[in-house]
């Protein structure tokens, strides 16, 4: 897949406890991301955060927190972005999704290993 210019971020902000089909909700998205055919997913595991609750979940060893943020990260062209949303409306009960229009310079992938 070749992915360069204009293209569409989207954001996924949840817990490491968030769970879909006794799954971790971000496992979830990147599988379904894969399935969806986008270019690639990440996941990130944040260290220090906090959302609406208001709570704050850190890794700090005095304020050990087991439900630390997780970021998933997509990037693709708009219109593929735009058509896998409706899959988190099924997903996502609380959390935050944002959306930023970007500019892509460089996408290349690894060499399939034999």
């Amino acid at each position: 897949m070749r992915l360069e210019g204009r293209a569409r971020r989207l954001t996924i902000f949840v817990g490491e406890e968030d769970a879909y089909a006794h799954k971790p909700l971000a496992t979830e998205i990147v599988h379904r991301a894969q399935q969806a055919g986008l270019s690639g997913a990440t996941v990130i595991r944040g260290i220090e955060g906090f959302g609406a609750s208001n709570h704050v979940h850190t890794t700090r060893i005095l304020s050990l927190s087991n439900d630390l943020p997780i970021v998933v990260v997509i990037v693709d062209a708009a219109e593929r972005i735009d058509a896998f949303l409706p899959q988190l409306d099924e997903l996502i009960t609380e959390g935050l999704v944002i959306l930023d229009d970007v500019e892509v310079i460089k996408y290349v992938g690894r060499s399939p290993r034999a």
